[in-house]
Order: C-alpha cells, then sequence, then structure tokens
C-alpha cells in the first residue's frame, strides 16, 4: 500500500515559535527544527511577553514552550496563542522536565496539544517535532490493536495501515493476551512493535488489565512495549491511573487520524533509540 504524504504543516517554510528561558534550550530545540525543516522560520522568545508580541506580527505553525517561564507559565502562552487570530489549531507542544508529572496529574489544559519530557534527550524531541510536522511513515512496525467494535476498528486499522503500519485485530482482552502468549519473537521479546487498547472492551477483562498484565506479569516496560490507551473518559482521575499503570500515553475518542498517527509513530521512534542526554546536558 502507498503511504499518503502525511506532512501536517501546509507551508514549506512554516514559521515555528520556541519559548524557553534558557539560551541554550533555545538553541537546542532551534538547531533541531533547522536540521528536521531547513526552511524553518524560527521565532525564539525568552519568555510570555515576547511570545505575545511574536504572535502580534503574524500566525505561527507550531508552538513549544517551556511551562516555567521568566514572566509566565506555559499555559499563559498556550492561551495567547489561541486568543491570537487564526491559531485554534495550531500545535503547542510543552518541553519540560516535569512533563510526566504535570501529564499524569492532568494539570495541563485543553489549549496544550502534547507535551515532551527533556529526559528523552536529542534524537527524541527531533523525532517528536517530526511527528508533528513531518510524520514519516514506518513500514511493517507491527501493532496490536484491541478494540471491540469491528466498525471503529475498521476505521482506525485504515488510518494506521496509511503510515505502513501491520496492524493485528483483537476484539477482547483474552484474545489480545493469547496473541502475545502465542506471538513471540525468538528471544523471547513481544511479536509487536507497540500495543493499542481502548479502554472499555465486552469480556470480563478491560484494557487496564490488559496494560497491568503487560506491564507487571510479562514485564515489558516502556520502552520496550509501548502502550497507548485510548478513551473517551473525560474523568482526570481515571487518566491518571492509566497513565501510573504504565500507558505510555493517551489518544482521545472520537479517534481523529492526526494525534493517533503521530502519537503512534512517536511512541515507535522513541522505543527504537538508544538512551540520550537530557536535553538540558
Amino acid at each position: 500500500m502507498m503511504a499518503r504524504d502525511l506532512r501536517h504543516l501546509v507551508s514549506d517554510a512554516p514559521r515555528v515559535m520556541v519559548v524557553d528561558g534558557s539560551k541554550l534550550v533555545r538553541k537546542l530545540i532551534g538547531d533541531v527544527l533547522s536540521r528536521e525543516l531547513p526552511n524553518t522560520q524560527l521565532v525564539a522568545c525568552e519568555g510570555l511577553a515576547g511570545a505575545r508580541a511574536a504572535l502580534a506580527e503574524g500566525p505561527v505553525d507550531l508552538v513549544t514552550t517551556a511551562l516555567v517561564l521568566p514572566d509566565g507559565t506555559g499555559l499563559e502562552v498556550a492561551r495567547a496563542v489561541r486568543a491570537a487570530g487564526q491559531q485554534a489549531y495550531v500545535p503547542v507542544i510543552v518541553v519540560s522536565g516535569n512533563a510526566q508529572e504535570h501529564l499524569e496529574s492532568r494539570s495541563f489544559n485543553e489549549d496544550i496539544t502534547d507535551y515532551f519530557d527533556k529526559s528523552l534527550g536529542h534524537s527524541a524531541l527531533a523525532a517528536f517535532i517530526r511527528g508533528y510536522v513531518q510524520p514519516e511513515p514506518i513500514p511493517g512496525a507491527r501493532v496490536l490493536y484491541v478494540e471491540d467494535s469491528r466498525v471503529v476498528a475498521l476505521a482506525t486499522k485504515r488510518m494506521l495501515e496509511h503510515s505502513g503500519i501491520v496492524v493485528t485485530h483483537a476484539i477482547s482482552v483474552e484474545e489480545a493476551l493469547e496473541i502475545l502468549a502465542t506471538q513471540r519473537d525468538e528471544d523471547d521479546s513481544p511479536a509487536f512493535d507497540l500495543v493499542l487498547t481502548d479502554v472499555y472492551l465486552k469480556g470480563e477483562m478491560e484494557g487496564g488489565d490488559l496494560l497491568a498484565h503487560i506491564r507487571e506479569k510479562l514485564g515489558y516496560g516502556k520502552r520496550r512495549l509501548p502502550v497507548l490507551v485510548m478513551t473517551g473518559d473525560a474523568n482526570a482521575k481515571n487518566q491518571s491511573e492509566l497513565l501510573r499503570a504504565g500507558a505510555n500515553d493517551l489518544v482521545m475518542k472520537p479517534i481523529e487520524e492526526r494525534p493517533l498517527v503521530t502519537k503512534t509513530l512517536f511512541q515507535l521512534r522513541v522505543a527504537k533509540l538508544p538512551e540520550q542526554r537530557n536535553l538540558d546536558a
């Protein structure tokens, strides 16, 4: 199957705003953007005031921001982006050393598109940014997908297959566990590169049970077998419990192709990367 053009930015010379109080971090992110997108128009801002001034000068295509700034917060930057004309759908990404903690506590609001944890390092940041501006298909990547609705499964499966991903569909946790038990590589590693599961499923077991089995019984960590959990539950406590139980990330329902593909490709790439220095190092 021919992979479709996955570009998320329309402009060949996107205007990307980087907001961070650290000159070093601004340079590092700028270097990543220059390498991944040679025609990027970089707008580097030290804080909230600079970001607001830059937004007044014209629209941007992507924003990365630290959570804590000299004169405000990343959340205020996100609100400023949304308030600016024609900025409603611009990706706003928090780059932070404690992003995972804030993600688990669900303290990010709807103005934040996604987050990146600095501890993952430079290469992961490059993969992450590429996922939002020029995601590359990963032909042959293997995903075990657990969904009891065949209609939903068909549509979601097609979204993933557009990126060259090979999808094995299971209709229940019980079937998924049987597949994981019988399909393994020679070194006893899982035969899949990622698991994508709904939370609420027919049968005695749900997505949380599958997640617990993968992390506790099988002993597969987040990099050895990433797990993305699909949920339509807006309850922040329930979302936090899934992340603390070992979900790599959540995909909110109803499923949209862009966030699904972006998050899936990012987790697949990070799982293959060697451990990197912290972005601040």
